[in-house]
């Protein structure tokens, strides 16, 4: 096993040591420019551009707001054409009109009442005899998205004389959730150090949170919590507050509000006060005065993230109180300088029968008893952020509640930053997921208010850790400002404006990132199997462990795998975990021959040789979706070295070292799990599969005590 090690350790150096010998060829990209890099046009596309955006037009004097937009304006049209706009006071031919209500043109109609205070329109017209496009909104901050949408536009080969686009947020909050440390270490971070440079604040302010500010608001993304769910209460002391303020100082230009998460149990770290008791008079003293002090030093606060009385936080619970009773003690402080809480759903506790079950036992009997500023933040899964899961049976059952949909941008148990994974097709699955009740609408996007992701960004230069990670990042704001956008056409764009213009490359690339996730579905988590990764750092397949304190920390505890079979039963016979779904739901998930396979042994513990659609057994086809999986990684290599007359050499080299990685581990994957399944089913392997490469032990013995992202 050592020598197997070693072996991908050398394959990796040098290819690293290639990339590194490659000669200059320009300017050498990084990936810091993210999507906005603003690279020069073709010729013909230059001229299309510059025509339409020769000059800007907007309202003096400008809001910082508004001059951001101005700018980016002034940087992307240079960057796309070589020539920088001026600034006009009246529209001349080819001029890009900033206009709200109050300085629209006299006679021109647009949808004002649709466009509400973030949505924007943008509109190409002849104005007194001159072709001028209109970047029309009801504030600054939607002139600012839509500044952003027009270059989106320009960079993907709109027709920019044609333009009639009118966009809208689906979702009021949609915010990152920076689980940084005020250490700098990120927990399940896998970028670098944290981007707040806490030690530096608020002295020194990182020119890096300016283009922070800008990726961000060019997603539509306008919140951000700024440090861990797993909060240390000095985060909410007078010097970090001071810290926060001049990052919040940077933000605001660009319509992003600073959220903080808060530790529960602060009046008695903090305060000195012998309880954190929700209903203790001198408790909620201490959190008015403390939501006064935070408004004096960042007026727009956003409020505060909440994590209690989950995997050994402080909470209500402790005083024999609910989540409602603390989730409403800090609501009252922050309600009268419009603050929000948004109080995480993510509880498990050992000894409570089936985990998946407890978020929907402990909050939906709550429905009902929040108070109005509090926005129950749920999982995408029941479980964690597995690389398939079932939509929260949360969703839906709460119609009285604000629900949040929380994502995981990061990925935690996707293989890192290492693994070419475009998310863009799990976020679609859950906010298009139909959960057949309809307080507001069936699908999870319709039920929610706020949508929040686990962000990945830290020091890289690349932001996240590898290149396409970006698309994460990227796919996730897009998707919460308009959850009916295909995961595929934001891979597209994505492309565009990140790697090249060029058709066949374009529709190579989005290709790849389309079945990318599917891939590590299959050579980590077939069939609704999950839960399966190396204990604790969640590093590399370890569906044998069986010896951790807590038997919801084992992964056997999840595949349950045995001589008789594999899959946790959650229909009636078992957990009856299905009856916390709709009753639509319920009964079709608790018939294997009714549930969809991608779940299949999420719900139900199957014999091996169950027989599946394919016709294949159960045993069979788990393999099959095993070499599925490590086949589509070969083929992700194959794609990728197709493109490499349409990338830079720097960068692709770096994503080809990555994709080498990735593909010897998700041959590590398929063979340890294959070993391990085989072990306990006893069953030969179907004719003309490959053998593991190493026995079960040589797997059993690997050991990663340095792993990235275990946090502070």
């Amino acid at each position: 096993m050592k020598n197997w090690a070693q072996g991908l350790r050398a394959r990796c150096a040098a290819l690293c040591l290639a990339l590194a010998l490659l000669p200059a060829h320009g300017t050498t990209e990084d990936g810091y420019d993210v999507w906005l890099r603003y690279r020069p046009l073709p010729a013909a596309a230059q001229a299309r551009v510059w025509a339409q955006a020769r000059s800007l037009v907007h309202a003096e004097p400008a809001s910082p707001t508004l001059q951001a937009a101005v700018a980016e304006l002034k940087r992307g049209v240079a960057g796309l054409t070589g020539h920088e706009p001026k600034v006009a006071r009246q529209p001349t031919a080819g001029a890009l009109m900033l206009v709200t209500p109050a300085t629209a043109p006299a006679g021109v109609a647009l949808p004002w009442g649709e466009l509400g205070a973030e949505g924007y329109a943008l509109r190409s017209l002849t104005l007194q005899g001159r072709a001028v496009t209109l970047i029309a909104a009801c504030t600054d901050r939607g002139l600012l998205y839509g500044s952003f949408a027009w270059l989106r536009a320009a960079q993907t080969g709109a027709d920019l004389a044609a333009l009639n686009q009118q966009s809208t947020p689906k979702v009021a909050l949609r915010l990152l959730n920076h689980w940084d440390n005020l250490d700098r270490t990120v927990e399940r971070g896998y970028a670098g150090a944290s981007i707040w440079d806490w030690w530096k604040l608020p002295d020194l302010v990182d020119a890096r949170y300016t283009d922070y500010a800008r990726a961000n608001a060019s997603l539509g993304v306008n919140g951000t919590v700024l440090n861990n769910v797993n909060a240390k209460a000095e985060s909410l002391t007078a010097p970090f507050l001071a810290k926060a303020a001049a990052v919040a100082n940077v933000l605001r230009p660009y319509g992003i509000k600073v959220w903080l998460s808060a530790r529960f149990s602060a009046p008695k770290d903090l305060g000195g006060l012998p309880t954190a008791d929700p209903l203790d008079p001198a408790v909620r003293a201490w959190w008015k005065a403390k939501a006064d002090e935070i408004y004096r030093a960042i007026p727009d606060f956003g409020g505060f993230l909440v994590k209690a009385n989950s995997e050994g936080q402080p909470g209500p619970q402790d005083y024999g109180r609910t989540h409602a009773d603390g989730a409403n003690l800090l609501a009252e402080a922050l309600r009268p300088h419009g603050g929000q809480v948004m109080w995480r759903a993510f509880v498990y506790a050992p000894d409570t029968g089936d985990r998946a079950m407890q978020g929907y036992a402990e909050f939906q009997p709550l429905d009902g008893r929040f108070a109005p500023n509090v926005i129950v933040q749920v999982k995408n899964g029941a479980v964690d952020f597995q690389p398939r899961e079932p939509f929260h049976p949360l969703f839906g059952a709460m119609p009285k509640t604000p629900l949040a949909l929380e994502l995981q941008i990061t990925k935690e148990y996707l293989g890192f930053s290492t693994h070419l994974v475009y998310l863009g097709p799990l976020f679609e699955e859950v906010l298009r997921a139909d959960t057949r009740r309809q307080p507001q609408g069936a699908t999870v996007a319709q039920q929610v208010t706020a949508i929040a992701g686990v962000a990945n960004i830290g020091t890289d230069r690349s932001w996240c850790g590898s290149q396409f990670d970006c698309a994460n990042w990227y796919a996730f704001g897009r998707l919460a400002w308009d959850a009916d956008l295909s995961a595929e056409a934001v891979a597209r764009e994505w492309v565009q404006q990140t790697f090249t213009t060029a058709p066949g490359a374009v529709r190579t690339l989005t290709a790849l990132m389309a079945t990318s996730r599917e891939a590590v579905v299959d050579y980590m988590t077939p069939l609704g199997l999950h839960h399966l990764m190396g204990t604790g750092h969640h590093h590399g397949p370890a569906p044998w462990v069986n010896d951790l304190e807590r038997a919801d920390w084992n992964p056997t505890y999840f595949h349950r795998a045995g001589r008789d079979g594999i899959g946790f039963d959650r229909t009636p016979t078992g957990s009856n975990a299905v009856a916390q779904y709709a009753p639509e739901w319920a009964a079709r998930l608790s018939r294997p021959e009714s549930t969809p396979e991608d779940w299949l042994l999420w719900f139900h513990h199957l014999p091996w040789d169950h027989r599946m659609a394919s016709g294949r057994t159960l045993w069979a086809e788990l393999i099959a979706r095993y070499d599925r999986g490590e086949a589509r990684v070969a083929e992700m290599r194959a794609q990728w070295a197709a493109v490499r007359a349409d990338i830079d050499p720097a960068r692709h080299a770096e994503v080809a070292a990555y994709l080498a990685v990735q593909a010897a581990e998700a041959r590590w994957w398929r063979d340890a799990c294959v070993a391990y399944f085989q072990s306990v089913s006893g069953l030969p392997l179907p004719a003309g599969t490959r053998p593991p490469e190493r026995t079960l032990q040589a797997y059993k013995a690997l050991r990663f005590n340095f792993a990235p992202g275990r946090g502070g």
